[in-house]
C-alpha cells in the first residue's frame, strides 16, 4: 500500500516583506513551520530560494526537493531555541578537526593531505593568530585554548539561521575549519568539499565503491553545497 502524499494546494507563490522578515505566501497565506510559526527569514535573497521550491513542485509535494524550506524550519523551530547548545556542539569539532589528523603513511596518501589541508591550517593560524596542532595518527590531541576561544567566538555570533547552515557545513565535512574557510571565502565551496574528501577517495582509489556508497556521497555533497548557498543567501545585500 502506496503512503499518503500531500497534494499541492495552491497556485500563487509570492514573497511578502514583514515585520519579521520576509514571509512565503501561498495564494496569498502566509506558509507555517511544522510548530506553526509563521515562516519569515532575514533576506529577500533566501525568501526567493524557498519560494522557488515550493513553485517547482508538482501536484504531489516532495519535501526532499525542499531543502532550503527545511533550513528555515529547522532554524527557526530548533535552532532558534538551543543556540547556546547548538554553538557548542559544533565548536567541539575543532578540537579534533579532520584537517589536523594525518595520517602516518603510506607517503602518498602523506602527501596529498598535506597538499589539501596545509593551506586550512595555515589560513587558520593566520586568521586566528594560533597555530593549530597537527599531529598523526587517531589519538587525541587537544588544541591550544586560545585557537578553540577564537573558533567559538566566529560560531556564537552567528544568526539562528546562519547556524543552521553553518552545522550542515560542518557536519557534512567532519570539519569547522574548513566549514569556517567556506563562509570566509577562502575558496570555492566546490574546492572545499572536495578538500574534505581526501581521506575517502584515496580509501576508493585503493578498494574501489559502491552505488549505495555513491549515493550517499553525492547526497552529502549536494547538502554541503547547499548549506553555502543558502549561508551566501543570508547575507544583507545578498
Amino acid at each position: 500500500m502506496s503512503g499518503w502524499v500531500k497534494k499541492r494546494f495552491w497556485a500563487d507563490v509570492t514573497v511578502a516583506e514583514a515585520d519579521d522578515g520576509f514571509a512565503i505566501e501561498l495564494d496569498g497565506r502566509r506558509v507555517k513551520t511544522p510548530a506553526k510559526a509563521p515562516l519569515a527569514v532575514p533576506t529577500r535573497a533566501f525568501a526567493d530560494v524557498i519560494a522557488e521550491e515550493w513553485r517547482a513542485q508538482g501536484e504531489a509535494i516532495n519535501p526532499a526537493s525542499m531543502p532550503a524550506t527545511r533550513a528555515a524550519n529547522a532554524a527557526i523551530d530548533k535552532v532558534r531555541g538551543q543556540m547556546g547548545e547548538v554553538a557548542g556542539l559544533i565548536t567541539d569539532y575543532g578540537d579534533s578537526d579532520l584537517v589536523c589528523y594525518r595520517a602516518e603513511a603510506p607517503d602518498r596518501l602523506v602527501a596529498r593531505e598535506a597538499e589539501a589541508w596545509g593551506p586550512i591550517v595555515d589560513w587558520t593560524a593566520h586568521r586566528y593568530g594560533v597555530q593549530p596542532i597537527v599531529c598523526t595518527g587517531v589519538v587525541h590531541v587537544p588544541q591550544p585554548a586560545a585557537l578553540l576561544e577564537g573558533l567559538r567566538a566566529d560560531v556564537v555570533r552567528l544568526t539562528a539561521f546562519e547556524l543552521t547552515c553553518f552545522h550542515d557545513l560542518v557536519a557534512m565535512s567532519g570539519s569547522l575549519l574548513i566549514a569556517l574557510a567556506v563562509i570566509d571565502r577562502f575558496d570555492a565551496p566546490e574546492a572545499l568539499w572536495a578538500i574534505s574528501r581526501v581521506d575517502e577517495e584515496w580509501q576508493i582509489t585503493q578498494w574501489g565503491t559502491d552505488e549505495e556508497a555513491e549515493a550517499l556521497t553525492e547526497l552529502r555533497k549536494r547538502s554541503f553545497l547547499d548549506a553555502a548557498r543558502f549561508y551566501f543567501a543570508l547575507q544583507p545585500g545578498a
